[in-house]
């Protein structure tokens, strides 16, 4: 309906819920088309912070109705933030394809044994290594 309306500007909330993956990803896409070929301003709502990373040009955090943090994905998408507006321990490394802050969660099943670990990402025969430091 909104994208037969023809508008500059198109507000979406949670496009991607209760989608499967692949679906997930062609709603995005199929917004970052719209915004790069057609010159739409796409104003989203998302939850899944690794595809707002991916997808956004600019994150907004908010926290108790304020904008908490505000900048593009690899300004805006901080472990502080993370933390501040979700509660979540976690660990922020580089997305290996594109380089944009990609967030591992650590929930507490998984907090009491891990300190320090490296994690490898194999792709397209090249080794990426991080290490992960959890603190207290």
């Amino acid at each position: 309906m909104a994208l037969a309306q023809d508008t500059d500007l198109l507000l979406v909330d949670e496009p991607t819920t209760y989608l499967n993956l692949a679906h997930q990803i062609e709603i995005l896409e199929l917004l970052r088309d719209l915004n790069i070929t057609h010159g739409r301003t796409i104003v989203m709502v998302l939850h899944d912070l690794n595809q707002a990373a991916q997808y956004a040009d600019h994150l907004i955090s908010i926290v108790k109705g304020k904008i908490y943090q505000e900048g593009p994905p690899k300004k805006g998408f901080t472990t502080n933030m993370v933390k501040e507006v979700f509660g979540l321990e976690r660990c922020l490394i580089e997305n290996p394809v594109d380089q944009t802050p990609l967030c591992v969660p650590i929930g507490r099943s998984l907090r009491s044994m891990i300190r320090t670990k490296t994690v490898a990402f194999k792709m397209q025969r090249s080794l990426f290594i991080r290490s992960i430091h959890m603190y207290k």
